[in-house]
């Protein structure tokens, strides 16, 4: 950014001083304020970059309340502002109170232009840094497919096989656990289809009582049960054109699936009471968080529907399983609440850092975005720590990523993991690990381990 390009304001009451100021800083688009409402007037129309701002302004200028007011309500506008204080001589208390409520920096009183210049470059020059850093991380960000930040390997395969999918027209089951964004998916398989400017009706299989969900779906005729006072169309119908998602398909009564199975192959409904059949164009996707094997297995889900839902299966992998995208989906969901919030915060303190790497996340996705969600609330620094996050920071030090230190951990998990397969069969062990006999002994002794520990005989 040139500095013909950079907008400063300044809020400052004494007209000899600004005058000075302007001058100073006459290189820069520079806009000037001498109070608090022609300060947040010009803040909103100019959107400066830096804000160079005495804490003394009328009508107390002798006082730092009013100063205090401008600056909490600078930020609170535009809280990626880097808001200057300039304070009287000797008086760094009212100086270190400014920056602890959000102020970038402070300057003593008598002025030195030379050495205000200077601080307000740097202002600057931190500001286009962030301002930067902000772009390339949206950048990252950007996902094979709209509103899924998809940064792990799972998820990358995961939006490969949506965009196959998409454009046709198969029913498709999406599984996962609870919190890993199903429904998201879902609608972005509706999105890329050809069916994108129809409806998009959800259902929750398991939210809706047992003797109302039939009548959900596939609707009533008047009359036909207490409380039918007039005729109402259901789900299925309402998304005629478009795509119906059946979320946590595994709950659905067993007595249901029947007619379920029936609309599938027939594409054809009955309303509860009703005899006409209505024929019905519209795309189905289903998900469920329970093993459909499973429950076939247990009698609560019929084998037939089941591979009539599942004529494509997408595997959603749990976040805990999506280690390379943590931080980077972390931060997307910081960037966004302290938006909505308007907090300016910089990022997650190094224990934080700790403990988004090293917590299980069994709410997955869902549990990231509320911990975000309430630290940004909570946050009482700069920074979102791992107490603002509600999780403990791990123990001991972060893993460590240096190259010989990850290979050595990979190489020695994989010889005990083939040792447990080979119950300590050292060839067989040295030939699924591609390797020969004599190496896989160099490296049992390498990582201390012993083939016998592995055998059967030492099984319990």
């Amino acid at each position: 950014m040139s500095e013909q390009a950079r907008k400063l304001l300044i809020v400052e009451d004494d007209p000899g001083l600004l005058k000075q100021l302007k001058w100073c800083f006459e290189g820069y688009d520079v806009y000037t304020a001498e109070n608090r409402e022609a300060a947040i007037a010009e803040l909103r129309r100019h959107e400066p970059a830096v804000v160079l701002q005495d804490l003394g302004l009328p009508p107390k200028p002798e006082g730092v309340e009013e100063g205090l007011a401008t600056l909490a309500e600078t930020l609170k506008l535009a809280p990626h502002t880097k808001v200057i204080v300039v304070t009287g001589n000797g008086d760094q208390e009212n100086a270190l109170t400014a920056v602890a409520q959000g102020a970038y920096d402070f300057y003593e009183k008598p002025v030195d232009t030379n050495t205000l210049k200077l601080l307000v470059d740097r202002a600057f020059n931190i500001s286009e840094l962030e301002g930067e850093n902000r772009r390339l991380q949206s950048q990252v960000n950007e996902s094979p497919l709209d509103g899924i930040i998809a940064a792990s390997e799972g998820m990358l395969a995961v939006c490969r096989m949506i965009e196959k999918v998409a454009p046709t027209d198969v029913t498709t089951l999406l599984l996962g656990e609870s919190g890993t964004g199903k429904e998201l998916l879902a609608r972005a398989l509706h999105k890329l289809s050809s069916r994108a400017d129809q409806n998009f009706v959800a259902i929750n299989c398991a939210a809706i009582p047992e003797n109302l969900l039939e009548s959900e779906l596939f609707g009533h005729e008047k009359g036909s049960f207490t409380g039918a006072h007039k005729q109402s169309i259901g789900k299925v119908e309402m998304a005629s054109g478009g795509t119906l998602f059946l979320d946590e398909i595994g709950d659905m009564p067993i007595s249901l699936q029947a007619k379920m199975l029936r609309f599938l192959q027939e594409r054809v409904i009955e309303r509860v009471g009703g005899r006409q059949e209505i024929p019905v164009d519209v795309r189905v996707i289903s998900a469920t968080n329970q093993n459909p094997e499973s429950l076939i297995k247990e009698g609560l889900f019929r084998e037939d529907l089941y591979y009539r839902v599942s004529e494509i299966t997408i595997n959603i992998p749990p976040f805990r399983d999506r280690e390379e995208g943590r931080l980077i989906l972390a931060r997307t969901f910081l960037l966004e609440y302290c938006e909505k919030q308007k907090r300016a915060i910089n990022g997650f303190s190094d224990d934080a850092v700790l403990a988004i790497e090293a917590y299980a996340w069994p709410g997955n996705v869902r549990e990231l975005e509320n911990k975000i969600k309430g630290a940004v609330i909570m946050a009482e620094g700069k920074m979102v720590t791992a107490a603002d996050l509600g999780i403990a920071s791990g123990d001991g030090d972060a893993e460590s990523l240096n190259l010989r230190e990850v290979r050595q951990r990979a190489e020695s998990k994989a010889i005990r993991v083939v040792l447990t397969k080979c119950f300590g069969n050292i060839s067989k062990a040295a030939e699924m690990l591609g390797i020969t006999r004599p190496t896989l002994y160099d490296l049992l002794n390498k990582y201390g381990l012993s083939a016998d520990s592995y055998s059967k005989k030492a099984a319990p």
